[in-house]
């Protein structure tokens, strides 16, 4: 083997050879050895990095920031790339512009020792005292901070998280009690979204550090994310007592009001910040949200141009004026949305974001090929960070089928608690289970909410935390509970749903993958009624994979997986309606749609309520509406919508295999 083919055959290995080379100054001889690699792994994170260093090193100061310019283009939000870049401009004599590098390196990873001391120094030659203590400070606290604990946080910030877990471990091992190694693994946590150990963590920071405002902040991120809003709401509450100006804390407040379904409130603390930071985009975004969830359209879609107009690439707006679905977008947005998706240097999650929002404005064209190329590209982007193993989800399935037998129930049939409130609606997300809530919730006696988490939270304690590749406990464990579990988890869940609702007898759950776990429901709560929102297996299946949804939904981001997921679906709500003969009704869109009188009337009898005019003109009811459906449930019913799908049928063949031919009923769940 010659030395050339030595050098690149461990990529990783040369990489730790050449950092030894720049550790000893030879700079030369380390870019060599880094430009060999390069033309094996050209887009190497640390392959560019090192010959941007050595570059700079070297004086060749055009050559580092053109390397810097391109290794960009790749890894955008990498710190030291920022770092470099400083370091750069600021031996170029470009104070101002090196400040700007040095400021996007510690927003992208706050351990950077050297960009805190870099703009101290720069921030006092200009003149800006307040920003250069602030930016000591900040290295005074790096440098005290232990320095396994500064390598982790450097490491979680650039994207290794198991590295940095790896690390956090080991000190731990060492120091079991250090408040800000057990935050450190939560932060991990957080980012392996390991929520219960989060929590644990924080709750025991917080026994040993009670005024540690910054554990409690994220403690209350984490109960957020876990949809604890109450309990999320009285952690930040107390924080804003203590620093009423915080801008992370109101935000975060902000949040959780929108998760307690108050998003006047949070409209209004949205709006101050953004009266403050007017350039901040995503500040607009979440004013649009909070707009459109209360529907007032058009100020929505002026909020949303706003966000788009500050950060002209920031995806998530126009994919949201594109999922508002009765938006047009103009011939110069439809410009400005092409430009930035070809930016070299755009980053991914505005990419695929750009991807759906292009081939709904191509699709509203009739320029179907190209919408489903975006769709596509958009589709396999997004799948990239999915975790979906349909495997695993038909594994689970077979499981459900297995444990919740028609002896399993029936021997339990008098467990769990008898409360009559609940309604879930469960089905495929856009297989019309909005308009279902919105017309019976424009009923007296009827609440809307919204997609409510507390089943699967409760799926997820049932489970506990599961190694890989372990036997799975849930649905399992359901056989080891007895009747006085059964029926606290059914009055658990009426207690914890509760600050959702108003004073109406009756509320409507319509979390769609609720269907996963109807034999839970029915033991915890014998009495709740449940509606099956079904639709024409292409239109639904199509309709899933050109939606990017804001969280979950990890299965349909490819036709397979979709089409796997479908029948995976119908496989278990037939067993469903084998075991629980009678208990759900199954309601078909197109003939909601094509009879809704007929429908909404059947419906009513199915919950024993009387009918009422009112669920016929359910586009005159006010209430917050957060699907992607919600501006169509605000019009009166229309058909147009039923064959979209037709327009891409030729590119829909990997369905076939799941669904049988289109027209046809979906396959075989035998």
């Amino acid at each position: 083997m010659n030395s050339r083919a030595q050098d690149t055959a461990d990529p990783e290995a040369e990489v730790r050879r050449l950092r030894r080379l720049v550790a000893q100054s030879d700079y030369a001889q380390a870019l060599a050895g880094a430009e060999r690699l390069r033309l094996v792994t050209p887009e190497n994170r640390d392959v560019l990095y090192l010959v941007a260093v050595c570059q700079r090193y070297l004086d060749r100061l055009p050559e580092a920031l053109a390397t810097l310019d391109h290794m960009e283009r790749l890894h955008p939000d990498f710190g030291r790339l920022h770092q470099e870049r400083g370091h750069c401009l600021r031996a170029s004599s470009n104070a101002v512009a090196a400040i700007e590098a040095y400021r996007r390196a510690v927003a992208a990873n706050p351990t950077l020792f050297a960009s805190w001391n870099a703009l101290a120094a720069l921030y006092t030659a200009a003149g800006r005292s307040a920003e250069a203590q602030a930016a000591a400070e900040q290295a005074v606290a790096l440098a005290a901070m232990p320095e396994p604990l500064r390598a982790a946080s450097g490491l979680l910030c650039e994207g290794d998280v198991y590295g940095a877990e790896s690390r956090v471990r080991s000190y731990l091992r060492a120091h079991p009690t250090d408040v800000e190694a057990m935050r450190l693994l939560a932060q991990i946590g957080m980012r392996l979204d390991i929520l219960d150990d989060a929590e644990f963590l924080l709750e025991s920071v917080l026994s040993f550090a009670p005024d540690h405002h910054a554990a409690r902040y994220e403690y209350a991120v984490v109960l957020s994310k876990r949809h604890r809003h109450a309990a999320a709401l009285r952690e930040i509450q107390g924080l804003l007592q203590a620093e009423p100006e915080n801008r992370a804390y109101r935000t975060l407040h902000a949040t959780v009001l929108v998760g307690l379904g108050d998003h006047a409130g949070a409209l209004r603390i949205f709006r101050e910040l953004a009266g403050q930071t007017p350039q901040e985009a995503a500040l607009h975004l979440s004013i649009a949200h909070a707009l459109k969830t209360l529907g007032h359209q058009q100020e929505a879609i002026a909020a949303y141009r706003t966000s788009a107009a500050v950060r002209p690439g920031f995806g998530d707006a126009w994919w949201s004026l594109a999922n508002l679905k009765t938006y047009r977008f103009t011939d110069a947005e439809f410009a400005t949305m092409r430009a930035q998706e070809r930016a070299a240097s755009l980053a991914n999650v505005d990419r695929y974001h750009l991807c759906f929002a292009l081939g709904k404005a191509l699709e509203d064209r009739g320029e179907f090929a190209e919408s489903f190329r975006h769709y596509s590209a958009g589709n396999a982007l997004r799948r990239q960070e999915s975790h979906f193993d349909a495997q695993d989800f038909e594994t689970s399935v077979d499981e459900q089928i297995r444990v919740c037998s028609a002896q399993f129930l029936a021997a339990r049939r008098h467990w769990g608690a008898l409360h009559p409130d609940p309604i879930f609606i469960v089905g495929l997300p856009r297989a019309g289970s909005t308009l279902i809530e919105q017309v019976l919730a424009s009923h007296s006696h009827i609440e809307g909410t919204m997609e409510l988490a507390d089943i699967p939270r409760l799926v997820q304690r049932l489970q506990g935390r599961e190694q890989r590749d372990a036997q799975r406990s849930y649905p399992a464990v359901l056989e080891r509970l007895d009747a006085p579990q059964v029926a606290r988890f059914g009055e658990q869940y009426i207690g914890d749903t509760r600050v959702f609702r108003g004073g109406r007898p009756f509320f409507i759950d319509k979390m769609p993958n609720n269907f996963r776990h109807l034999g839970l429901i029915h033991l915890i709560l014998p009495r709740a009624k449940i509606i099956d929102a079904r639709r024409e297996p292409y239109a639904c299946c199509f309709s899933n994979f050109k939606q990017l949804f804001a969280a979950g939904q990890e299965f349909s981001y490819s036709l397979e997986d979709i089409g796997r997921y479908y029948r995976g679906y119908l496989k278990l709500m037939t067993h469903w309606d084998t075991v629980m003969p009678g208990k759900i009704l199954r309601v078909q869109h197109e003939a909601l749609v094509a009879d809704l009188p007929g429908s909404v009337r059947r419906i009513l009898d199915y919950l024993e309520l009387d009918f009422e005019p009112a669920c016929l003109e359910y586009y005159r009811t006010a209430r917050s509406v957060r699907t992607a459906s919600s501006e169509q449930v605000r019009q009166p019913i229309y058909s147009s919508g039923l064959a979209q799908w037709r327009h891409f049928e030729p590119w829909l063949q990997p369905l076939q295999a799941y669904l049988g031919e289109p027209g046809a009923e979906a396959a075989s769940t035998g």
